[in-house]
């Protein structure tokens, strides 16, 4: 009896909370940290936004802002109906850089996701909503809508736009 309660005291003890390594206001950014860091980004914005509309001059093809800060192929794509959350649909896409270089040969491809639900990019799960099956849209995507400051630690570097050419299957 007396090894039962001296192990479950051992137990007891050693669930008990343990203090954390680092002070929980050493985790956060100061503020002067994070205003930086605002107009890091905003600064970045600006300047993909202008690069990207130079670009958009250069091509044969004419592309459309949406009010999320992407760029569509689509002439009026926002005055089409738009599906709701919860609503389901499989697509796929193929990522490119500006250079039209293809990032990945294998597209990514999901089945049956539900709106509300993606575990993609804003700016994918906001041009599927207006497609219907069969349709095909390709988008500009500026770093801080795709992969942002991270990339994805493999083929897309950190804060790179993106061209993305999706499919509703």
């Amino acid at each position: 009896m007396k090894k039962l309660i001296y192990i479950s005291l051992i137990a007891l003890v050693s669930c008990a909370k343990q203090q954390p390594a680092q002070h929980p206001e050493d985790q956060f950014m100061s503020d002067n940290e994070l205003e930086t860091s605002k107009k890091r980004s905003k600064d970045l914005n600006t300047l993909e936004r202008a690069q990207i509309e130079d670009w958009i001059k250069a091509q044969k093809i004419s592309y459309y802002p949406m009010g999320m800060n992407y760029w569509v192929n689509i002439a009026g794509l926002e005055n089409k109906p738009r599906k709701n959350n919860g609503e389901k649909v499989s697509y796929q896409y193929f990522i490119y850089d500006f250079d039209r270089v293809k990032l990945y040969e294998t597209p990514v491809q999901n089945i049956d996701v539900e709106f509300g639900h993606f575990q993609e990019m804003d700016a994918v799960e906001d041009v599927l909503r207006y497609l219907k099956k069969g349709e095909e849209a390709e988008i500009l995507v500026p770093s801080v809508l795709a992969y942002g400051t991270y990339g994805d630690n493999k083929k897309i570097s950190n804060d790179m736009p993106l061209i993305i050419k999706v499919k509703v299957l």
